[in-house]
């Protein structure tokens, strides 16, 4: 379960097994129906089928029993008590897997950049957004004319239709 959870984190989310390794079950929110996992701000929708896949693995997560990690509150606890999984053995175990992070992050993020405009992909996952424009023109996307802000809110002197006077 562990492997699986990390490597839809990965692949979903573009994050490097380093970062993910320093989650908490506290980055995993369930509101109402919907789980959200953040990674910036706000905190990200994840699909059902994963939001599944991360509950059942906080219900059942590893190196929980030991005298030193009863409430670790780390989505994945390492053996050491109060201290994460170490993030050098987990890539190789991914790997094994089929699931090389590396590259499944760079392909993963490239592909929301070509989807998304880089702002929005830079808060949603916690990246810088220097470099998620970096990655955003070496994908070839076309989200150069992004302007970022409240889009909601209308210029001086102009109504959106249906919304009152003109």
């Amino acid at each position: 379960m562990r492997l699986r959870v990390a490597g839809v984190i990965v692949l979903l989310a573009a994050q490097p097994v380093s970062r993910i390794v320093r989650l908490t079950v506290d980055d995993v929110i369930r509101d109402g129906t919907t789980v959200l996992l953040r990674l910036g701000e706000p905190a990200s929708p994840v699909p059902a089928l994963v939001a599944a896949l991360l509950l059942e693995h906080i219900a059942n997560r590893d190196n929980m029993n030991t005298a030193t990690n009863p409430a670790s509150r780390w989505l994945f606890p390492g053996r050491r008590a109060g201290q994460p999984a170490g993030p050098g053995h987990l890539p190789a175990l991914l790997n094994e897997i089929g699931v090389p992070s590396a590259a499944a992050r760079a392909a993963a993020i490239r592909q929301q950049l070509l989807e998304l405009p880089a702002p929005v992909v830079a808060d949603a996952l916690g990246y810088h957004g220097k470099t998620t424009t970096r990655l955003r023109n070496e994908a070839g996307g076309a989200w150069s004319r992004y302007a970022p802000g409240d889009h909601a809110r209308s210029p001086g002197g102009w109504v959106p239709r249906g919304t009152g006077d003109r």
